[in-house]
Protein backbone atom coordinates (compact mmCIF):
# COMPACT_ATOMS: atom_id res chain seq x y z
CA UNK A 1 0.00 0.00 0.00
CA UNK A 2 1.29 3.32 -1.27
CA UNK A 3 1.71 5.99 1.92
CA UNK A 4 -1.55 8.13 0.76
CA UNK A 5 -3.47 5.12 0.66
CA UNK A 6 -2.02 4.13 3.94
CA UNK A 7 -2.79 7.54 5.15
CA UNK A 8 -6.31 7.31 4.38
CA UNK A 9 -6.97 3.69 5.94
CA UNK A 10 -5.13 5.45 9.47
CA UNK A 11 -8.29 7.61 9.22
CA UNK A 12 -10.97 5.31 8.78
CA UNK A 13 -9.42 2.92 11.12
CA UNK A 14 -9.44 5.62 13.72
CA UNK A 15 -12.93 6.20 12.95
CA UNK A 16 -13.50 2.42 13.57
CA UNK A 17 -11.42 2.09 16.71
CA UNK A 18 -13.24 4.89 18.80
CA UNK A 19 -16.46 3.43 17.61
CA UNK A 20 -15.99 -0.36 18.96
CA UNK A 21 -17.81 -0.41 22.41
CA UNK A 22 -16.09 -2.59 24.69
CA UNK A 23 -12.52 -3.02 24.81
CA UNK A 24 -12.42 -6.94 23.48
CA UNK A 25 -14.03 -5.38 20.37
CA UNK A 26 -10.93 -2.39 20.25
CA UNK A 27 -8.45 -5.24 20.99
CA UNK A 28 -9.74 -7.43 17.91
CA UNK A 29 -10.52 -4.88 15.62
CA UNK A 30 -6.16 -3.66 15.99
CA UNK A 31 -5.58 -7.43 15.52
CA UNK A 32 -7.93 -7.68 12.30
CA UNK A 33 -6.81 -3.91 11.28
CA UNK A 34 -2.78 -5.31 11.28
CA UNK A 35 -3.48 -8.07 9.13
CA UNK A 36 -5.57 -6.10 6.84
CA UNK A 37 -3.46 -2.81 6.26
CA UNK A 38 0.07 -3.94 6.87
CA UNK A 39 1.33 -5.37 3.60
CA UNK A 40 3.40 -8.56 4.12
CA UNK A 41 1.57 -9.46 6.93
CA UNK A 42 -0.35 -13.03 7.70
CA UNK A 43 -1.14 -12.85 11.13
CA UNK A 44 -1.46 -10.84 14.07
CA UNK A 45 -2.13 -10.64 17.83
CA UNK A 46 -2.22 -8.53 20.93
CA UNK A 47 0.08 -10.50 23.98
CA UNK A 48 -0.30 -9.16 27.07
CA UNK A 49 2.39 -10.38 29.74
CA UNK A 50 0.59 -9.69 33.45
CA UNK A 51 3.04 -10.49 36.36
CA UNK A 52 5.30 -12.79 34.32
CA UNK A 53 2.89 -14.62 32.42
CA UNK A 54 1.89 -14.12 29.16
CA UNK A 55 -1.68 -13.78 28.25
CA UNK A 56 -2.55 -13.82 24.12
CA UNK A 57 -5.94 -10.86 24.45
CA UNK A 58 -6.44 -11.10 21.07
CA UNK A 59 -5.58 -12.78 17.85
CA UNK A 60 -6.02 -12.72 14.17
CA UNK A 61 -4.29 -15.61 11.84
CA UNK A 62 -3.71 -19.28 12.99
CA UNK A 63 -0.65 -19.72 15.10
CA UNK A 64 -0.60 -16.52 16.65
CA UNK A 65 -1.59 -18.13 20.50
CA UNK A 66 0.58 -20.85 20.04
CA UNK A 67 3.46 -17.88 19.22
CA UNK A 68 2.63 -16.30 21.96
CA UNK A 69 2.52 -19.15 24.60
CA UNK A 70 6.00 -20.45 23.46
CA UNK A 71 7.06 -16.93 24.51
CA UNK A 72 5.45 -17.48 27.83
CA UNK A 73 6.83 -21.46 27.96
CA UNK A 74 10.35 -20.24 27.04
CA UNK A 75 10.52 -17.37 28.97
CA UNK A 76 12.19 -15.44 26.21
CA UNK A 77 10.96 -13.12 23.03
CA UNK A 78 10.51 -9.97 22.15
CA UNK A 79 7.24 -9.25 24.14
CA UNK A 80 9.41 -10.41 27.43
CA UNK A 81 12.85 -8.00 26.63
CA UNK A 82 10.13 -5.55 25.91
CA UNK A 83 8.29 -6.18 29.57
CA UNK A 84 11.65 -6.41 31.49
CA UNK A 85 12.46 -3.03 29.83
CA UNK A 86 9.30 -1.09 29.63
CA UNK A 87 11.38 2.36 29.15
CA UNK A 88 13.63 1.38 26.14
CA UNK A 89 12.75 -0.05 22.76
CA UNK A 90 9.36 -0.08 21.94
CA UNK A 91 9.46 -1.45 18.67
CA UNK A 92 11.49 -4.74 17.54
CA UNK A 93 11.55 -6.87 14.69
CA UNK A 94 13.00 -10.53 13.68
CA UNK A 95 14.01 -10.32 10.03
CA UNK A 96 14.38 -13.91 9.54
CA UNK A 97 13.51 -16.57 11.61
CA UNK A 98 15.54 -19.23 8.97
CA UNK A 99 18.87 -17.75 10.66
CA UNK A 100 19.74 -18.49 13.89
CA UNK A 101 19.12 -15.29 16.35
CA UNK A 102 21.78 -14.28 18.82
CA UNK A 103 19.28 -12.53 21.07
CA UNK A 104 15.97 -15.11 21.33
CA UNK A 105 17.09 -18.40 19.74
CA UNK A 106 15.27 -20.57 21.11
CA UNK A 107 12.33 -18.36 20.30
CA UNK A 108 13.16 -17.97 16.61
CA UNK A 109 13.67 -21.29 16.33
CA UNK A 110 10.07 -22.93 17.87
CA UNK A 111 8.20 -19.65 16.04
CA UNK A 112 9.91 -20.66 12.40
CA UNK A 113 8.47 -24.21 13.16
CA UNK A 114 5.40 -22.91 13.45
CA UNK A 115 5.65 -21.98 9.96
CA UNK A 116 6.55 -17.70 10.33
CA UNK A 117 9.70 -16.51 8.71
CA UNK A 118 9.78 -12.97 10.44
CA UNK A 119 7.47 -10.91 12.72
CA UNK A 120 7.76 -7.31 14.15
CA UNK A 121 5.70 -6.07 16.75
CA UNK A 122 5.39 -2.68 18.95
CA UNK A 123 4.96 -1.67 22.56
CA UNK A 124 1.43 -0.60 23.06
CA UNK A 125 1.17 -0.36 26.75
CA UNK A 126 2.34 -0.84 29.87
CA UNK A 127 -0.18 -0.42 33.28
CA UNK A 128 1.14 -0.92 36.99
CA UNK A 129 2.82 -4.83 36.27
CA UNK A 130 0.39 -5.34 33.06
CA UNK A 131 2.59 -4.65 29.42
CA UNK A 132 0.93 -5.15 25.66
CA UNK A 133 2.40 -5.71 22.53
CA UNK A 134 0.66 -5.38 19.19
CA UNK A 135 2.95 -8.49 17.13
CA UNK A 136 2.62 -8.69 13.29
CA UNK A 137 3.76 -12.29 11.75
CA UNK A 138 4.91 -12.97 8.16
CA UNK A 139 5.46 -16.88 6.62
CA UNK A 140 8.48 -15.18 4.67
CA UNK A 141 11.56 -13.83 5.97
CA UNK A 142 11.93 -10.12 5.34
CA UNK A 143 8.43 -9.17 5.26
CA UNK A 144 8.90 -6.25 7.44
CA UNK A 145 11.43 -4.21 6.11
CA UNK A 146 12.26 -0.34 8.33
CA UNK A 147 9.30 1.13 6.10
CA UNK A 148 6.80 -1.45 6.97
CA UNK A 149 8.01 -1.39 10.61
CA UNK A 150 7.07 2.69 10.53
CA UNK A 151 3.56 1.35 9.52
CA UNK A 152 3.51 -0.85 11.86
CA UNK A 153 4.27 1.93 14.47
CA UNK A 154 2.01 3.94 12.77
CA UNK A 155 -0.85 1.87 13.50
CA UNK A 156 -0.29 0.75 17.22
CA UNK A 157 -0.14 4.46 17.70
CA UNK A 158 -3.77 4.50 16.87
CA UNK A 159 -4.43 2.06 18.28
CA UNK A 160 -2.62 2.46 21.54
CA UNK A 161 -4.94 5.60 21.87
CA UNK A 162 -7.98 3.99 20.80
CA UNK A 163 -7.74 1.41 23.49
CA UNK A 164 -6.53 3.78 26.37
CA UNK A 165 -10.22 5.55 24.98
CA UNK A 166 -11.89 2.44 25.59
CA UNK A 167 -10.16 1.81 28.45
CA UNK A 168 -11.58 4.39 30.18
CA UNK A 169 -15.14 4.24 28.75
CA UNK A 170 -15.48 0.46 30.04
CA UNK A 171 -13.94 1.63 33.64
CA UNK A 172 -17.00 4.15 33.51
CA UNK A 173 -19.36 1.67 32.31
CA UNK A 174 -18.39 -0.51 35.25
CA UNK A 175 -18.37 2.07 37.80
CA UNK A 176 -21.97 3.06 36.80
CA UNK A 177 -23.12 -0.88 37.03
CA UNK A 178 -21.69 -0.76 40.30
CA UNK A 179 -23.32 2.01 41.84
CA UNK A 180 -26.77 1.35 40.01
CA UNK A 181 -26.21 -2.36 41.51
CA UNK A 182 -25.66 -0.81 45.18
CA UNK A 183 -28.44 1.28 44.66
CA UNK A 184 -30.89 -1.54 43.74
CA UNK A 185 -29.70 -3.54 46.88
CA UNK A 186 -29.79 -0.83 49.51
CA UNK A 187 -33.56 -0.04 48.26
CA UNK A 188 -34.03 -3.97 48.69
CA UNK A 189 -33.19 -3.67 51.94
CA UNK A 190 -34.51 -0.36 53.04
CA UNK A 191 -37.87 -1.84 51.89
CA UNK A 192 -37.24 -5.50 53.37
CA UNK A 193 -35.73 -3.88 56.77
CA UNK A 194 -37.60 -0.11 57.23
CA UNK A 195 -33.92 0.21 57.11
CA UNK A 196 -33.15 4.33 56.27
CA UNK A 197 -30.46 4.79 53.25
CA UNK A 198 -27.58 5.37 55.86
CA UNK A 199 -28.74 1.84 57.30
CA UNK A 200 -28.92 0.14 54.89
CA UNK A 201 -25.40 0.66 53.09
CA UNK A 202 -24.03 0.29 56.33
CA UNK A 203 -25.14 -3.49 55.99
CA UNK A 204 -23.60 -4.07 52.75
CA UNK A 205 -20.71 -2.85 53.89
CA UNK A 206 -20.51 -5.19 56.92
CA UNK A 207 -21.11 -8.06 54.69
CA UNK A 208 -19.05 -7.47 52.83
CA UNK A 209 -15.66 -6.97 55.23
CA UNK A 210 -17.48 -9.60 57.04
CA UNK A 211 -17.08 -12.72 54.02
CA UNK A 212 -14.17 -10.43 52.55
CA UNK A 213 -16.10 -9.98 49.12
CA UNK A 214 -16.69 -7.05 46.92
CA UNK A 215 -19.31 -4.65 47.45
CA UNK A 216 -20.29 -4.52 43.92
CA UNK A 217 -20.78 -8.68 44.38
CA UNK A 218 -22.48 -8.22 47.81
CA UNK A 219 -25.20 -6.23 46.20
CA UNK A 220 -25.48 -8.40 43.24
CA UNK A 221 -26.30 -11.23 45.96
CA UNK A 222 -28.98 -9.33 47.65
CA UNK A 223 -30.83 -8.46 43.56
CA UNK A 224 -30.70 -11.73 42.69
CA UNK A 225 -31.78 -13.69 45.84
CA UNK A 226 -35.01 -11.04 45.66
CA UNK A 227 -35.52 -12.44 41.88
CA UNK A 228 -35.70 -15.80 43.45
CA UNK A 229 -37.90 -15.13 45.55
CA UNK A 230 -40.08 -13.74 43.41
Amino acid sequence: MEWRGFAEAMAVLARDLLAQDSVQGTLDEIAASAVKLVDGCDAAGILAVRKGRAVTVSACGEMVEEADRLQGELGEGPCFDLARHAGGERVYRIADMTQPQPTWPKFAAAAHELGFGSMTGVLLYTLDEDFGALNLYARSPGAFTEEFETASWLLASHAAVALADARTIDQLQHAMETRHAIGEAMGILMERHRLSESDAFDVLRRLSQHHNIKLRDIAQRVRTERRDRL
